[in-house]
């Protein structure tokens, strides 16, 4: 299939050596802020400006990443990868948390009320409008993608699974749910994640650990055969050449997002005027998506489905409600992620059209997101890891050209930018 061997060929070493590169560079270079991160959050003062309060504009955030790659993309992840895969989600999340920190950080020093997030680092900080203006197209098509088309399909799949409807209808239900809810801006976007998201990911989280505790003596096992996978270069458990390194990194940055150049986009709708805050929050975004929530979802796998079946894990716990439960999981998952990629698919065609035809992205945006419970699920992962891809390599290759104007936090003030 050509969209695989494209996709092959984008995921290849070079890009995951960048991303592992970039990624080590700025961890050294902010001194493991990773491992200082409860503290330095901890510490910050409440501050605002103009814009979405902290809160939702995390929970707007999270909502882009807590999407079917948590659920699904973590299960893909081990069937294709193997146990060893999940290591590898760790690798890109804790190098990942740096990575958000530098976008977020630039993003700030660039953006102004004309042009934000990463296109504003990208256009002014490399002094190259041409590269902003394909990232724009990039994260367009990726909004389509993975924010769209991708969480439907996911969902549309469950639904099916556990009742018969009429899919060409259905879709001009989600078609109306999902115009209704971004046509409303950030406001009503981050209103919806700030509703939905926290009591989902506290029943999701609930419900696995519970599933978890019922097998905490094959805990040492399942551990165990994360990390032997994980270096088992030569064997299909472990990912045939590798490939448990490269599943488990794009399966990682499906579902935290970091690097592709995202989160500065949604945390320039903040209201804090602290840059040195809005990074450190969407390092925390990073660490509760994956190394909390996919863990979470690995680890239940691995102890109780032989063919990482989220539905059959769940149900010592959940019984006949366990299909249900999961459904219903990935319907507010997928809708968060869905509503807050269009606020980063909107911007990036802001800056393409000239602040042009919004309302005409949004009823386009909002049809092919729905259309994609009429697709082919494979296909349409592919296509978004390309543009997954694309992204991260134009956005990885600016943050390690302009790594020097990234501070380290605690040798400059909150507010220097």
């Amino acid at each position: 299939m050509i969209a695989e061997k494209i996709n092959n060929f984008i995921w290849g070493n070079g890009l995951i050596f960048l991303l592992l590169l970039t990624g080590t560079l700025l961890t050294l270079k902010l001194g493991f802020i990773q491992f200082r991160l409860p503290f330095l959050l901890a510490r910050q003062k409440k501050s605002s400006n103009n814009g979405l309060s902290q809160f939702r504009t995390v929970c707007m955030s999270l909502g882009t990443s807590m999407g079917t790659g948590n659920i699904i993309g973590a299960a893909s992840a081990l069937a294709i990868g193997g146990a060893g895969s999940i290591f590898w989600m760790w690798i890109s999340a804790f190098l990942g948390m740096a990575l958000v920190y530098g976008e977020n950080i630039l993003s700030a020093r660039y953006s102004d009320e004309n042009m934000k997030g990463s296109i504003a680092y990208l256009s002014k900080g490399l002094g190259c409008p041409v590269i902003a203006w394909i990232f724009a197209l990039f994260c367009v098509f990726s909004s389509l993608g993975m924010g769209g088309m991708v969480q439907v399909n996911t969902f549309g799949n469950a639904l099916g699974e556990q009742v018969n409807f009429n899919r060409p209808i259905a879709a001009l239900v989600i078609f109306a749910i999902i115009f209704v809810t971004v046509n409303g801006g950030g406001n009503r976007i981050s209103s919806a994640a700030q509703l939905l998201l926290p009591a989902a990911s506290l029943g999701y989280s609930v419900v696995c650990i519970a599933v978890i505790a019922l097998h905490g003596s094959d805990l040492p096992a399942v551990f165990g055969r994360i990390f032997s996978e994980a270096f088992d270069f030569s064997s299909v458990a472990g990912g045939m050449g590798g490939y448990a390194v490269s599943v488990g990194i794009r399966r990682g940055i499906f579902s935290n997002e970091a690097g592709l150049g995202s989160s500065p986009i949604l945390h320039s709708a903040a209201e804090s005027d602290s840059t040195h805050t809005q990074a450190l929050w969407s390092m925390f975004e990073v660490f509760f998506d994956t190394i909390f929530c996919c863990t979470l979802t690995a680890v239940t796998l691995l102890c109780a489905s032989e063919n990482f079946s989220v539905t059959e894990a769940l149900s010592p716990v959940l019984g006949g409600f366990s299909a249900s439960f999961v459904t219903a999981e990935l319907g507010i998952f997928s809708f968060c992620t869905v509503t807050g990629w269009y606020y980063c698919g909107m911007t990036a065609f802001k800056h393409i059209s000239g602040g042009k035809y919004i309302r005409m992205f949004t009823i386009i945006y909002s049809a092919i997101s729905a259309c994609g419970i009429l697709s082919d699920n494979d296909t349409l992962w592919t296509i978004s890891d390309i543009f997954n891809g694309l992204m991260a390599f134009v956005n990885i290759s600016a943050l390690l050209l302009l790594m020097r104007k990234i501070r380290n936090p605690e040798r400059d003030s909150q507010n220097d930018f």
